[in-house]
Protein backbone atom coordinates (compact mmCIF):
# COMPACT_ATOMS: atom_id res chain seq x y z
CA UNK A 1 0.00 0.00 0.00
CA UNK A 2 1.25 3.46 -0.82
CA UNK A 3 1.43 6.09 1.92
CA UNK A 4 -1.96 7.31 3.08
CA UNK A 5 -2.98 10.17 0.91
CA UNK A 6 -4.83 11.98 3.61
CA UNK A 7 -5.58 10.77 7.07
CA UNK A 8 -6.84 13.89 8.82
CA UNK A 9 -10.15 14.24 10.58
CA UNK A 10 -11.77 16.72 8.22
CA UNK A 11 -14.14 18.15 10.78
CA UNK A 12 -11.43 19.01 13.31
CA UNK A 13 -10.36 22.62 13.59
CA UNK A 14 -7.84 24.44 15.78
CA UNK A 15 -8.99 25.78 19.11
CA UNK A 16 -10.42 29.25 18.55
CA UNK A 17 -9.75 30.80 21.94
CA UNK A 18 -13.04 32.62 21.63
CA UNK A 19 -15.54 29.77 21.91
CA UNK A 20 -16.61 30.75 18.42
CA UNK A 21 -16.60 34.42 19.53
CA UNK A 22 -20.37 34.63 19.65
CA UNK A 23 -20.96 35.09 23.37
CA UNK A 24 -18.03 37.47 23.79
CA UNK A 25 -19.14 39.65 20.90
CA UNK A 26 -22.73 39.87 22.10
CA UNK A 27 -21.60 40.71 25.64
CA UNK A 28 -19.37 43.47 24.32
CA UNK A 29 -22.16 44.84 22.15
CA UNK A 30 -24.39 45.17 25.21
CA UNK A 31 -21.86 47.60 26.68
CA UNK A 32 -21.22 49.50 23.47
CA UNK A 33 -24.75 50.06 22.24
CA UNK A 34 -26.89 52.89 23.53
CA UNK A 35 -29.57 51.76 25.94
CA UNK A 36 -32.71 53.41 24.46
CA UNK A 37 -34.61 52.22 22.68
CA UNK A 38 -34.35 48.72 24.11
CA UNK A 39 -36.07 47.01 21.19
CA UNK A 40 -33.48 48.46 18.79
CA UNK A 41 -30.71 47.02 20.95
CA UNK A 42 -32.37 43.60 20.89
CA UNK A 43 -32.89 43.73 17.12
CA UNK A 44 -29.26 44.58 16.54
CA UNK A 45 -28.02 41.83 18.83
CA UNK A 46 -30.29 39.34 17.08
CA UNK A 47 -28.99 40.38 13.68
CA UNK A 48 -25.38 40.18 14.87
CA UNK A 49 -26.06 36.74 16.32
CA UNK A 50 -27.60 35.64 13.02
CA UNK A 51 -24.61 36.92 11.02
CA UNK A 52 -22.13 35.20 13.34
CA UNK A 53 -24.02 31.94 13.13
CA UNK A 54 -24.03 32.15 9.34
CA UNK A 55 -20.28 32.85 9.30
CA UNK A 56 -19.62 29.77 11.43
CA UNK A 57 -21.94 27.64 9.31
CA UNK A 58 -20.29 28.86 6.11
CA UNK A 59 -16.79 28.09 7.41
CA UNK A 60 -17.86 24.68 8.65
CA UNK A 61 -19.45 24.05 5.25
CA UNK A 62 -16.26 25.07 3.38
CA UNK A 63 -18.05 28.09 1.92
CA UNK A 64 -15.45 30.83 2.30
CA UNK A 65 -17.19 33.10 -0.19
CA UNK A 66 -20.38 32.93 1.86
CA UNK A 67 -18.44 33.52 5.09
CA UNK A 68 -16.79 36.61 3.62
CA UNK A 69 -20.17 37.91 2.45
CA UNK A 70 -21.67 37.56 5.93
CA UNK A 71 -18.58 39.11 7.51
CA UNK A 72 -18.91 42.17 5.25
CA UNK A 73 -22.48 42.60 6.49
CA UNK A 74 -21.38 42.17 10.10
CA UNK A 75 -18.68 44.81 9.74
CA UNK A 76 -21.43 47.36 9.01
CA UNK A 77 -23.15 46.56 12.31
CA UNK A 78 -20.39 46.53 14.95
CA UNK A 79 -17.39 48.69 15.88
CA UNK A 80 -14.33 47.93 13.76
CA UNK A 81 -11.87 47.53 16.64
CA UNK A 82 -13.58 44.95 18.83
CA UNK A 83 -11.60 41.79 19.40
CA UNK A 84 -14.16 39.12 18.48
CA UNK A 85 -14.68 40.74 15.09
CA UNK A 86 -10.92 40.67 14.51
CA UNK A 87 -10.97 36.97 15.29
CA UNK A 88 -13.47 36.19 12.55
CA UNK A 89 -11.67 38.47 10.13
CA UNK A 90 -8.47 36.56 10.88
CA UNK A 91 -10.16 33.19 10.44
CA UNK A 92 -11.48 34.10 7.02
CA UNK A 93 -8.22 35.75 5.93
CA UNK A 94 -6.43 32.51 6.79
CA UNK A 95 -8.85 30.44 4.71
CA UNK A 96 -8.28 32.86 1.83
CA UNK A 97 -4.51 32.35 2.02
CA UNK A 98 -3.83 35.87 3.33
CA UNK A 99 -1.48 34.66 6.05
CA UNK A 100 0.23 37.94 7.00
CA UNK A 101 -3.14 39.63 7.35
CA UNK A 102 -4.50 36.65 9.28
CA UNK A 103 -1.64 36.79 11.79
CA UNK A 104 -2.16 40.51 12.38
CA UNK A 105 -5.91 40.14 12.84
CA UNK A 106 -5.67 37.13 15.14
CA UNK A 107 -3.06 38.90 17.26
CA UNK A 108 -5.40 41.88 17.50
CA UNK A 109 -8.16 39.53 18.64
CA UNK A 110 -5.93 38.37 21.54
CA UNK A 111 -6.17 34.71 20.60
CA UNK A 112 -3.60 32.72 22.58
CA UNK A 113 -0.42 31.85 20.71
CA UNK A 114 -0.13 28.18 21.63
CA UNK A 115 -0.10 24.81 19.84
CA UNK A 116 -3.50 24.07 18.35
CA UNK A 117 -4.62 27.70 18.10
CA UNK A 118 -5.46 29.50 14.88
CA UNK A 119 -2.80 32.08 15.64
CA UNK A 120 -0.04 29.47 15.92
CA UNK A 121 -1.31 27.79 12.75
CA UNK A 122 -1.33 31.11 10.86
CA UNK A 123 2.16 32.00 12.09
CA UNK A 124 3.66 28.65 11.14
CA UNK A 125 1.99 28.69 7.72
CA UNK A 126 3.14 32.24 7.03
CA UNK A 127 6.72 31.35 7.97
CA UNK A 128 6.87 28.19 5.84
CA UNK A 129 5.41 29.74 2.70
CA UNK A 130 6.84 33.26 2.81
CA UNK A 131 9.68 32.39 0.39
CA UNK A 132 7.85 29.87 -1.78
CA UNK A 133 7.61 30.30 -5.52
CA UNK A 134 4.18 30.78 -7.11
CA UNK A 135 2.74 29.67 -10.47
CA UNK A 136 -0.87 29.89 -11.65
CA UNK A 137 -3.04 28.05 -14.15
CA UNK A 138 -6.64 28.69 -15.11
CA UNK A 139 -8.10 27.27 -11.89
CA UNK A 140 -5.17 26.74 -9.49
CA UNK A 141 -2.37 28.59 -7.72
CA UNK A 142 0.61 26.39 -6.85
CA UNK A 143 3.12 27.37 -4.15
CA UNK A 144 6.35 25.36 -4.04
CA UNK A 145 9.83 25.58 -2.45
CA UNK A 146 12.73 27.02 -4.37
CA UNK A 147 14.87 24.31 -5.90
CA UNK A 148 14.20 21.06 -7.70
CA UNK A 149 10.45 21.13 -6.94
CA UNK A 150 10.28 23.50 -9.89
CA UNK A 151 10.25 20.48 -12.22
CA UNK A 152 6.93 19.35 -10.70
CA UNK A 153 5.05 22.53 -11.57
CA UNK A 154 3.84 21.87 -15.14
CA UNK A 155 2.94 18.26 -14.38
CA UNK A 156 1.13 19.21 -11.18
CA UNK A 157 -0.95 21.93 -12.84
CA UNK A 158 -1.80 19.71 -15.81
CA UNK A 159 -2.94 16.96 -13.42
CA UNK A 160 -5.10 19.39 -11.47
CA UNK A 161 -6.65 20.97 -14.54
CA UNK A 162 -7.45 17.51 -15.96
CA UNK A 163 -9.10 16.59 -12.66
CA UNK A 164 -11.02 19.86 -12.71
CA UNK A 165 -12.47 19.02 -16.13
CA UNK A 166 -13.32 15.49 -15.01
CA UNK A 167 -15.18 16.71 -11.93
CA UNK A 168 -17.17 19.18 -14.03
CA UNK A 169 -18.23 16.23 -16.16
CA UNK A 170 -18.82 13.73 -13.35
CA UNK A 171 -20.12 15.81 -10.44
CA UNK A 172 -21.15 19.03 -12.18
CA UNK A 173 -19.56 21.34 -9.64
CA UNK A 174 -16.39 23.43 -9.34
CA UNK A 175 -14.94 25.52 -6.49
CA UNK A 176 -15.26 29.30 -6.81
CA UNK A 177 -12.09 31.14 -7.81
CA UNK A 178 -8.65 29.56 -8.00
CA UNK A 179 -7.77 26.76 -5.60
CA UNK A 180 -4.64 27.21 -3.53
CA UNK A 181 -2.20 24.24 -3.64
CA UNK A 182 0.74 24.24 -1.25
CA UNK A 183 3.78 21.97 -1.55
CA UNK A 184 5.78 21.36 1.64
CA UNK A 185 9.23 19.86 2.02
CA UNK A 186 8.55 17.12 4.53
CA UNK A 187 6.30 15.63 7.20
CA UNK A 188 7.39 18.11 9.85
CA UNK A 189 6.29 21.05 7.70
CA UNK A 190 3.01 19.29 6.89
CA UNK A 191 2.31 19.02 10.62
CA UNK A 192 2.92 22.75 11.05
CA UNK A 193 0.42 23.79 8.35
CA UNK A 194 -2.28 21.28 9.35
CA UNK A 195 -4.06 20.07 12.47
CA UNK A 196 -2.16 16.76 12.58
CA UNK A 197 0.84 16.31 14.85
CA UNK A 198 4.17 15.14 13.48
CA UNK A 199 3.72 11.86 15.38
CA UNK A 200 0.31 11.28 13.79
CA UNK A 201 1.71 11.94 10.33
CA UNK A 202 4.62 9.57 10.93
CA UNK A 203 2.35 6.85 12.32
CA UNK A 204 -0.26 7.02 9.56
CA UNK A 205 2.07 7.79 6.64
CA UNK A 206 0.00 10.84 5.73
CA UNK A 207 1.50 12.73 2.79
CA UNK A 208 -1.29 15.12 1.78
CA UNK A 209 -4.27 16.90 3.33
CA UNK A 210 -7.27 18.79 2.02
CA UNK A 211 -8.28 21.36 4.62
CA UNK A 212 -8.90 25.08 5.03
CA UNK A 213 -10.19 25.27 1.44
CA UNK A 214 -6.79 24.30 0.00
CA UNK A 215 -4.63 21.29 -0.87
CA UNK A 216 -1.41 20.55 1.02
CA UNK A 217 1.05 18.05 -0.47
CA UNK A 218 4.41 16.69 0.69
CA UNK A 219 7.20 16.74 -1.90
CA UNK A 220 7.99 13.29 -3.35
CA UNK A 221 11.59 13.85 -2.26
CA UNK A 222 10.48 13.20 1.33
CA UNK A 223 9.69 9.54 0.49
CA UNK A 224 12.66 7.28 -0.30
CA UNK A 225 11.22 5.85 -3.55
CA UNK A 226 8.68 8.59 -4.16
CA UNK A 227 4.94 8.04 -4.18
CA UNK A 228 2.02 8.44 -6.57
CA UNK A 229 2.00 12.22 -6.17
CA UNK A 230 -0.09 13.02 -9.26
CA UNK A 231 -2.89 10.67 -8.22
CA UNK A 232 -2.59 12.15 -4.73
CA UNK A 233 -3.09 15.69 -6.05
CA UNK A 234 -6.20 14.52 -7.88
CA UNK A 235 -7.40 12.68 -4.76
CA UNK A 236 -7.13 15.78 -2.58
CA UNK A 237 -8.83 18.00 -5.15
CA UNK A 238 -11.77 15.59 -5.27
CA UNK A 239 -12.01 15.86 -1.48
CA UNK A 240 -12.22 19.64 -1.88
CA UNK A 241 -14.94 19.40 -4.53
CA UNK A 242 -17.00 16.96 -2.46
CA UNK A 243 -16.58 19.03 0.73
CA UNK A 244 -17.65 22.29 -0.88
CA UNK A 245 -20.36 20.74 -3.05
CA UNK A 246 -21.96 19.03 -0.03
CA UNK A 247 -21.30 21.83 2.49
CA UNK A 248 -19.10 19.33 4.34
CA UNK A 249 -21.91 16.87 5.06
CA UNK A 250 -20.35 13.75 3.50
CA UNK A 251 -19.19 11.22 6.15
CA UNK A 252 -15.62 10.02 6.03
CA UNK A 253 -16.32 6.58 4.56
CA UNK A 254 -18.13 8.04 1.57
CA UNK A 255 -15.58 10.87 1.29
CA UNK A 256 -12.63 8.50 1.05
CA UNK A 257 -14.48 6.13 -1.25
CA UNK A 258 -15.34 8.91 -3.69
CA UNK A 259 -11.82 10.36 -3.69
CA UNK A 260 -10.07 7.01 -4.06
CA UNK A 261 -12.40 5.73 -6.76
CA UNK A 262 -12.24 8.95 -8.80
CA UNK A 263 -8.57 9.86 -8.35
CA UNK A 264 -7.61 8.19 -11.64
CA UNK A 265 -9.99 10.38 -13.67
CA UNK A 266 -7.24 12.85 -14.53
CA UNK A 267 -5.53 10.13 -16.61
CA UNK A 268 -8.54 8.22 -17.88
CA UNK A 269 -11.56 6.50 -16.44
CA UNK A 270 -12.47 6.20 -12.76
CA UNK A 271 -11.79 3.03 -10.82
CA UNK A 272 -8.13 2.47 -11.78
CA UNK A 273 -6.57 3.25 -8.41
CA UNK A 274 -6.89 -0.09 -6.59
CA UNK A 275 -3.50 -1.78 -6.27
CA UNK A 276 -3.09 -5.56 -6.31
CA UNK A 277 -1.46 -5.52 -2.86
CA UNK A 278 -4.43 -3.72 -1.31
CA UNK A 279 -6.83 -5.99 -3.18
CA UNK A 280 -5.00 -9.03 -1.77
CA UNK A 281 -5.30 -7.58 1.73
CA UNK A 282 -9.01 -7.09 1.21
CA UNK A 283 -9.30 -10.68 0.03
CA UNK A 284 -7.66 -11.94 3.22
CA UNK A 285 -9.98 -9.86 5.40
CA UNK A 286 -13.05 -11.05 3.49
CA UNK A 287 -11.99 -14.67 3.99
CA UNK A 288 -11.38 -14.06 7.71
CA UNK A 289 -14.66 -12.13 8.04
CA UNK A 290 -12.84 -9.16 9.61
CA UNK A 291 -13.97 -6.24 7.46
CA UNK A 292 -14.18 -2.82 9.13
CA UNK A 293 -17.78 -1.64 9.72
CA UNK A 294 -18.64 1.70 8.12
CA UNK A 295 -19.50 3.30 11.46
CA UNK A 296 -15.99 2.59 12.83
CA UNK A 297 -14.43 4.68 10.07
CA UNK A 298 -15.72 7.90 11.64
CA UNK A 299 -14.35 10.50 12.32
CA UNK A 300 -11.21 9.39 10.48
CA UNK A 301 -9.84 6.22 8.94
CA UNK A 302 -6.47 7.31 10.36
CA UNK A 303 -7.82 6.71 13.86
CA UNK A 304 -8.40 3.00 13.30
CA UNK A 305 -6.27 0.77 15.56
CA UNK A 306 -3.83 -0.52 12.93
CA UNK A 307 -2.43 0.41 9.54
CA UNK A 308 -3.91 -2.80 8.16
CA UNK A 309 -7.36 -1.78 9.40
CA UNK A 310 -6.93 1.57 7.66
CA UNK A 311 -5.85 -0.06 4.40
CA UNK A 312 -8.78 -2.46 4.60
CA UNK A 313 -11.21 0.39 5.20
CA UNK A 314 -9.89 2.33 2.20
CA UNK A 315 -10.40 -0.74 0.02
CA UNK A 316 -13.91 -1.32 1.36
CA UNK A 317 -15.13 2.21 0.67
CA UNK A 318 -13.47 2.17 -2.75
CA UNK A 319 -15.59 -0.83 -3.73
CA UNK A 320 -18.71 0.68 -2.17
CA UNK A 321 -18.39 3.62 -4.58
CA UNK A 322 -17.36 1.28 -7.39
CA UNK A 323 -20.60 -0.64 -6.87
CA UNK A 324 -22.69 2.55 -6.87
CA UNK A 325 -20.95 3.71 -10.04
CA UNK A 326 -21.41 0.39 -11.84
CA UNK A 327 -25.09 0.34 -10.88
CA UNK A 328 -26.16 3.98 -11.21
CA UNK A 329 -23.22 5.76 -12.87
CA UNK A 330 -22.12 9.27 -11.96
CA UNK A 331 -25.78 10.22 -11.46
CA UNK A 332 -25.81 7.91 -8.44
CA UNK A 333 -22.74 9.62 -6.98
CA UNK A 334 -24.28 13.06 -7.51
CA UNK A 335 -27.52 11.99 -5.86
CA UNK A 336 -25.72 10.78 -2.73
CA UNK A 337 -23.86 14.08 -2.38
CA UNK A 338 -26.97 16.16 -3.06
CA UNK A 339 -29.07 14.23 -0.55
CA UNK A 340 -26.41 14.64 2.12
CA UNK A 341 -26.31 18.36 1.44
CA UNK A 342 -30.08 18.46 2.01
CA UNK A 343 -29.57 16.97 5.46
CA UNK A 344 -30.17 13.27 4.86
CA UNK A 345 -28.18 10.70 6.85
CA UNK A 346 -25.60 8.70 4.90
CA UNK A 347 -27.58 5.47 4.83
CA UNK A 348 -30.72 7.23 3.67
CA UNK A 349 -28.80 9.09 0.97
CA UNK A 350 -27.45 5.79 -0.34
CA UNK A 351 -30.92 4.26 -0.25
CA UNK A 352 -32.36 7.15 -2.31
CA UNK A 353 -29.53 6.95 -4.85
CA UNK A 354 -29.68 3.15 -5.18
CA UNK A 355 -33.42 2.68 -4.78
CA UNK A 356 -32.99 -0.19 -2.27
CA UNK A 357 -32.78 -0.49 1.54
CA UNK A 358 -29.29 0.01 2.95
CA UNK A 359 -29.15 -3.57 4.24
CA UNK A 360 -29.66 -4.83 0.69
CA UNK A 361 -27.02 -2.38 -0.55
CA UNK A 362 -24.53 -3.77 2.00
CA UNK A 363 -25.30 -7.32 0.95
CA UNK A 364 -24.86 -6.49 -2.74
CA UNK A 365 -21.67 -4.53 -2.03
CA UNK A 366 -20.17 -7.48 -0.15
CA UNK A 367 -21.05 -9.79 -3.05
CA UNK A 368 -19.39 -7.26 -5.37
CA UNK A 369 -16.19 -7.41 -3.31
CA UNK A 370 -16.14 -11.19 -3.36
CA UNK A 371 -16.24 -11.16 -7.16
CA UNK A 372 -12.96 -9.26 -7.38
CA UNK A 373 -9.86 -11.03 -8.81
CA UNK A 374 -7.73 -11.27 -5.67
CA UNK A 375 -4.12 -11.75 -6.91
CA UNK A 376 -2.69 -15.15 -5.99
CA UNK A 377 0.88 -13.83 -5.93
CA UNK A 378 0.13 -11.64 -2.93
CA UNK A 379 -2.14 -13.92 -0.94
CA UNK A 380 -0.79 -15.48 2.28
CA UNK A 381 2.18 -17.71 1.67
CA UNK A 382 0.54 -20.89 2.91
CA UNK A 383 -2.12 -20.56 0.21
CA UNK A 384 0.26 -20.35 -2.75
CA UNK A 385 3.52 -22.11 -1.77
CA UNK A 386 4.63 -24.29 -4.68
CA UNK A 387 4.48 -28.01 -4.03
CA UNK A 388 7.80 -28.74 -5.67
CA UNK A 389 9.59 -26.53 -3.13
CA UNK A 390 7.58 -27.44 -0.03
CA UNK A 391 10.01 -30.24 0.95
CA UNK A 392 13.02 -27.92 0.67
CA UNK A 393 11.25 -25.32 2.75
CA UNK A 394 10.49 -27.77 5.53
CA UNK A 395 14.12 -28.92 5.72
CA UNK A 396 15.56 -25.42 5.69
CA UNK A 397 17.62 -24.37 8.69
CA UNK A 398 16.03 -21.11 9.98
CA UNK A 399 19.40 -19.72 11.01
CA UNK A 400 20.84 -20.40 7.58
CA UNK A 401 17.93 -18.60 6.00
CA UNK A 402 18.56 -15.51 8.07
CA UNK A 403 22.19 -15.39 6.98
CA UNK A 404 21.19 -14.46 3.44
CA UNK A 405 18.12 -12.37 4.25
CA UNK A 406 19.66 -9.01 3.43
CA UNK A 407 20.16 -6.50 0.66
CA UNK A 408 17.77 -6.31 -2.24
CA UNK A 409 16.01 -9.55 -1.31
CA UNK A 410 15.26 -8.99 2.36
CA UNK A 411 11.51 -9.15 1.68
CA UNK A 412 11.66 -12.52 -0.09
CA UNK A 413 10.17 -14.99 2.39
CA UNK A 414 10.54 -18.10 0.21
CA UNK A 415 13.97 -19.27 1.35
CA UNK A 416 14.97 -21.24 -1.80
CA UNK A 417 14.08 -18.24 -3.97
CA UNK A 418 16.02 -15.89 -1.73
CA UNK A 419 19.08 -18.14 -1.93
CA UNK A 420 18.93 -18.35 -5.73
CA UNK A 421 18.48 -14.57 -6.04
CA UNK A 422 21.32 -13.89 -3.62
CA UNK A 423 23.64 -16.19 -5.55
CA UNK A 424 22.60 -14.44 -8.75
CA UNK A 425 23.57 -11.11 -7.22
CA UNK A 426 26.97 -12.39 -6.18
CA UNK A 427 27.60 -13.64 -9.73
CA UNK A 428 26.41 -10.36 -11.24
CA UNK A 429 28.84 -8.41 -9.05
CA UNK A 430 31.60 -10.56 -10.57
CA UNK A 431 30.31 -9.78 -14.08
CA UNK A 432 29.24 -13.38 -14.65
CA UNK A 433 25.98 -12.16 -16.11
CA UNK A 434 24.89 -15.33 -17.89
CA UNK A 435 25.36 -17.42 -14.76
CA UNK A 436 23.62 -14.72 -12.72
CA UNK A 437 20.63 -14.75 -15.07
CA UNK A 438 20.27 -18.50 -14.56
CA UNK A 439 20.13 -18.12 -10.78
CA UNK A 440 17.69 -15.21 -11.02
CA UNK A 441 15.55 -17.37 -13.32
CA UNK A 442 15.39 -20.11 -10.68
CA UNK A 443 14.23 -17.57 -8.08
CA UNK A 444 11.70 -16.12 -10.51
CA UNK A 445 10.34 -19.58 -11.29
CA UNK A 446 9.53 -20.01 -7.60
CA UNK A 447 7.99 -16.61 -6.77
CA UNK A 448 6.81 -15.44 -10.18
CA UNK A 449 5.97 -11.72 -10.24
CA UNK A 450 5.54 -11.42 -6.48
CA UNK A 451 8.70 -9.40 -5.75
CA UNK A 452 9.90 -6.32 -7.64
CA UNK A 453 13.48 -7.00 -6.53
CA UNK A 454 13.66 -10.46 -8.09
CA UNK A 455 11.91 -9.38 -11.30
CA UNK A 456 14.07 -6.32 -11.83
CA UNK A 457 17.38 -8.06 -11.17
CA UNK A 458 16.40 -10.87 -13.52
CA UNK A 459 15.30 -8.41 -16.19
CA UNK A 460 18.53 -6.41 -15.91
CA UNK A 461 20.59 -9.56 -16.38
CA UNK A 462 18.55 -10.35 -19.49
CA UNK A 463 19.18 -6.82 -20.75
CA UNK A 464 22.93 -7.36 -20.41
CA UNK A 465 22.54 -10.44 -22.54
CA UNK A 466 20.46 -8.55 -25.10
CA UNK A 467 17.49 -10.87 -24.53
CA UNK A 468 15.12 -7.95 -24.70
CA UNK A 469 11.87 -9.77 -25.35
CA UNK A 470 12.38 -11.97 -22.30
CA UNK A 471 13.32 -8.95 -20.20
CA UNK A 472 10.21 -7.08 -21.33
CA UNK A 473 8.01 -10.05 -20.45
CA UNK A 474 9.49 -10.18 -16.93
CA UNK A 475 9.06 -6.43 -16.42
CA UNK A 476 5.46 -6.36 -17.65
CA UNK A 477 4.64 -9.28 -15.39
CA UNK A 478 6.06 -7.35 -12.46
CA UNK A 479 4.02 -4.26 -13.35
CA UNK A 480 0.86 -6.35 -13.35
CA UNK A 481 1.41 -7.08 -9.67
CA UNK A 482 3.24 -3.85 -8.76
CA UNK A 483 1.75 -1.18 -11.04
CA UNK A 484 3.43 2.20 -10.99
CA UNK A 485 6.84 0.96 -9.84
CA UNK A 486 9.28 3.68 -10.98
CA UNK A 487 12.25 1.33 -11.15
CA UNK A 488 10.40 -1.22 -13.28
CA UNK A 489 9.01 1.46 -15.60
CA UNK A 490 12.47 2.94 -16.09
CA UNK A 491 13.88 -0.46 -17.07
CA UNK A 492 10.96 -1.06 -19.42
CA UNK A 493 11.48 2.40 -20.89
CA UNK A 494 15.08 1.55 -21.76
CA UNK A 495 13.94 -1.42 -23.83
CA UNK A 496 11.25 0.55 -25.64
CA UNK A 497 13.63 3.44 -26.31
CA UNK A 498 16.16 1.07 -27.82
CA UNK A 499 13.46 -0.24 -30.16
CA UNK A 500 12.56 3.33 -31.09
CA UNK A 501 9.02 2.69 -29.92
CA UNK A 502 8.83 6.27 -28.75
CA UNK A 503 5.13 6.48 -27.78
CA UNK A 504 5.37 3.41 -25.51
CA UNK A 505 8.74 4.50 -24.14
CA UNK A 506 7.20 7.88 -23.35
CA UNK A 507 4.35 6.20 -21.44
CA UNK A 508 6.77 4.09 -19.40
CA UNK A 509 8.98 7.00 -18.40
CA UNK A 510 5.98 9.20 -17.60
CA UNK A 511 4.69 6.42 -15.33
CA UNK A 512 8.04 6.52 -13.54
CA UNK A 513 7.84 10.31 -13.31
CA UNK A 514 4.41 10.09 -11.67
CA UNK A 515 6.04 8.33 -8.71
CA UNK A 516 9.70 9.37 -8.65
CA UNK A 517 10.01 12.69 -10.54
CA UNK A 518 13.53 13.43 -9.33
CA UNK A 519 15.26 10.60 -11.20
CA UNK A 520 17.44 12.39 -13.80
CA UNK A 521 17.27 9.43 -16.20
CA UNK A 522 13.53 9.93 -16.59
CA UNK A 523 13.94 13.49 -17.86
CA UNK A 524 17.02 12.79 -19.98
CA UNK A 525 15.26 9.88 -21.68
CA UNK A 526 12.07 11.91 -22.18
CA UNK A 527 14.15 14.67 -23.79
CA UNK A 528 15.29 12.17 -26.42
CA UNK A 529 11.76 10.84 -26.85
CA UNK A 530 10.20 14.28 -27.26
CA UNK A 531 12.88 15.13 -29.81
CA UNK A 532 12.00 12.05 -31.83
CA UNK A 533 8.26 12.78 -31.64
CA UNK A 534 8.69 16.46 -32.57
CA UNK A 535 7.19 17.62 -29.24
CA UNK A 536 9.18 20.82 -28.92
CA UNK A 537 7.35 22.27 -25.91
CA UNK A 538 7.65 19.05 -23.94
CA UNK A 539 11.28 18.68 -25.01
CA UNK A 540 12.05 22.13 -23.60
CA UNK A 541 10.38 21.12 -20.34
CA UNK A 542 12.38 17.93 -19.86
CA UNK A 543 15.56 19.60 -21.05
CA UNK A 544 15.20 22.22 -18.33
CA UNK A 545 14.38 19.53 -15.74
CA UNK A 546 17.43 17.47 -16.74
CA UNK A 547 19.67 20.51 -16.47
CA UNK A 548 18.26 21.43 -13.04
CA UNK A 549 18.59 17.95 -11.56
CA UNK A 550 22.13 17.43 -12.93
CA UNK A 551 23.28 20.99 -12.34
CA UNK A 552 24.00 21.59 -16.02
CA UNK A 553 23.13 24.26 -18.56
CA UNK A 554 20.18 23.33 -20.83
CA UNK A 555 22.52 23.50 -23.84
CA UNK A 556 24.50 20.60 -22.32
CA UNK A 557 21.52 18.24 -22.19
CA UNK A 558 22.16 16.79 -25.67
CA UNK A 559 25.54 15.66 -24.39
CA UNK A 560 23.79 14.10 -21.38
CA UNK A 561 21.40 12.28 -23.71
CA UNK A 562 24.25 10.85 -25.76
CA UNK A 563 26.09 9.82 -22.58
CA UNK A 564 22.95 8.11 -21.29
CA UNK A 565 22.54 6.15 -24.51
CA UNK A 566 26.19 5.12 -24.50
CA UNK A 567 26.06 4.11 -20.81
CA UNK A 568 23.38 1.51 -21.46
CA UNK A 569 25.26 -0.30 -24.21
CA UNK A 570 22.77 -2.20 -26.34
CA UNK A 571 20.14 0.46 -25.57
CA UNK A 572 22.15 3.13 -27.40
CA UNK A 573 19.91 2.94 -30.51
CA UNK A 574 22.79 1.26 -32.36
CA UNK A 575 21.95 -1.79 -34.46
CA UNK A 576 22.64 -4.76 -32.18
CA UNK A 577 22.65 -8.33 -33.39
CA UNK A 578 23.64 -11.66 -31.92
CA UNK A 579 23.27 -12.99 -28.41
CA UNK A 580 26.62 -13.58 -26.70
CA UNK A 581 26.92 -16.23 -24.04
CA UNK A 582 28.47 -13.81 -21.60
CA UNK A 583 28.43 -10.06 -21.23
CA UNK A 584 31.63 -8.03 -21.64
CA UNK A 585 33.72 -7.70 -18.49
CA UNK A 586 32.71 -4.17 -17.64
CA UNK A 587 31.73 -2.67 -14.34
CA UNK A 588 27.95 -2.75 -13.69
CA UNK A 589 26.16 0.54 -13.17
CA UNK A 590 25.06 1.38 -9.59
CA UNK A 591 21.48 0.16 -10.14
CA UNK A 592 22.63 -3.10 -11.61
CA UNK A 593 21.70 -2.07 -15.13
CA UNK A 594 23.81 -2.16 -18.27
Amino acid sequence: MSPNQDASARGARPRSGWNAGLGALLALLTLLLAAPPAHADDELKNEVKSRLTKIEEALDGWDVVGARRELTELEELVPADIEPLKYFQGRIAFEEGLYTEAVELLQASRVEDKPGSYLRLAKDTQRIFKNHQRTESDHFILFYPKGKEEILVPYALETLEATYRAMVEDLGWTPPGKVRVELVNNARELSKVSTLTYEQIQTTGTIAICKFSKLMLTSPKAVARGYDWQDTLAHEYIHLVVSQMSHNTVPIWLHEGLAKFMESRWRGKAGMAMTPSTLALLGRRVKADTLVPFEKMHPSIAMLPTAEDAATAFAEVYYAIDYVHQTKGTAGLRTIIQELRKGQQDRKAVEIAMGVPFALFEKSWLAHIKKQPFPKELLPREEVVLKEHAKDKDKEDPKKGKEISFGDFVEVTEIPARKFAHLGELLRERNRILAASEEYAKAHDIVGDKYESVSNKYALALLHLKRLEEAEQVLRGSLRVHPGSPQTNVHLGRILLFRKDYPKAKAAYQEALSTNPFDPEVHVALTRIHQALGETVLEARTRAASALLLNKHPDQVDTLVRAFLREHGQLSEMDVSGEPEEAPASKPSPDGGP
